[in-house]
């Protein structure tokens, strides 16, 4: 008979046993990894979680000034490493203006990217548990978004590079802070999980977590289940860069080339609008944010820095027009000579190739 847990508030059992099962486990102990640590519910298990399976790992804590508590929850992070002998990087901003969630998320990963390049971790690994994967899907319903971008929170992701590892993904809030309780473990309360004014906040108060409560473990098959879908539904889209310069070969069908290219995005930093798919679908030649250009012909997509008003000269235009390379893509193509060699060998133009 397995020892059983009492989760709070719900009357529910669960076995601990079940409750210590992490995601990628294997990834896990292949390095070094680094954790995202707030010090709140999730990142506190996470943490607890990871020396209990012997992961080698660090943490990163993001100080956004926000709150009263921020400094002393800094603090904590640095103690509560060094308690473990592990070590914890911080990072120290002040974010002014609209759209603070978005620009945020940018500032940490920017900060997560250095560390890793730097001190060549592994994977990064956040805390994000089933609870928010259910809020995610709920929100990008309401904005009439298709199968992938419902499934934009992946157990194991790619951002600007960087791989990610998310462990707890199929463990839902109740299970986290049972465990807590279970382990007589503090953490971080963030007041402003209460605040309505976010969107998240209203759908995890007023929907998820009465959902969650009462339908957990079906929701989590779901998501199985949609993942596998997904997965059948969706060609790979692999891009390979020359500089500056990607490319792919295109998938079969339109949705897969309009979430490969958004997923391309993403792993720079940019997330592109409704409009910028919308227009995707109709193939051609897109400027994307001002900066970059994305060609689609019949066979490959094309993505580069968007360059205007380059001089360039009668012979090469003329080639370009021959290949059908895109007018808007002839501007950086002109100043990048490698980039535009590669392209004429991949519209089936002879080119003897050339020492380096």
């Amino acid at each position: 008979m397995p020892e059983l847990q009492k989760l709070p508030g719900n009357g529910r059992w669960l076995p601990l046993r079940e409750m210590s099962k992490l995601l990628h486990l294997d990834r896990l102990k292949e390095g070094r990894v680094l954790l995202a640590f707030s010090g709140g519910v999730d990142s506190t298990a996470l943490f607890h979680l990871l020396r209990e399976h012997d992961i080698a790992f660090d943490i990163a804590h993001v100080n956004y000034h926000t709150r009263e508590s921020s400094d002393s929850e800094e603090q904590s992070a640095i103690a509560m490493a060094a308690f473990h002998g592990l070590t914890c990087y911080t990072h120290s901003c002040r974010l002014s203006g609209s759209n603070f969630e978005s620009r945020a998320r940018d500032e940490r990963y920017r900060f997560f990217h250095y560390l890793i390049q730097k001190y060549r971790y592994r994977y990064l690994l956040t805390a994000h548990q089933l609870n928010d994967r259910l809020e995610w899907l709920m929100m990008q319903i309401c904005r009439g978004s298709g199968l992938p971008e419902m499934l934009g929170i992946r157990s194991h992701d790619t951002r600007e590079g960087i791989e990610i590892l998310r462990p707890l993904l199929e463990w839902d809030r109740d299970s986290i802070e049972a465990y807590l309780h279970e382990h007589a473990i503090d953490y971080h309360i963030d007041e402003s999980n209460a605040d309505e004014r976010y969107t998240r906040n209203f759908f995890r108060r007023h929907y998820s977590t009465p959902m969650m409560r009462d339908y957990r473990d079906a929701i989590r098959r779901s998501f199985r289940y949609l993942e596998e879908d997904n997965d059948t539904l969706i060609e790979p889209m692999e891009f390979a860069s020359l500089e500056d310069f990607a490319y792919a070969h295109n998938p079969p069908n339109l949705r897969s080339l309009v979430y490969g290219i958004d997923r391309f995005f993403k792993s720079l930093g940019h997330v592109l609008s409704k409009s910028d798919k919308e227009a995707l679908k109709l193939g051609g030649e897109h400027i994307i944010a001002r900066r970059f250009c994305v060609s689609i012909d019949s066979r490959y997509t094309f993505v580069a820095p968007y360059e205007e008003k380059v001089v360039m000269d009668k012979g090469f235009r003329e080639s370009c027009r021959k290949l059908k390379i895109g007018t808007k893509l002839r501007g950086y193509l002109y100043g990048a000579p490698r980039a535009y060699e590669l392209i004429r060998r991949l519209k089936g133009e002879s080119i003897p190739l050339r020492s380096e």
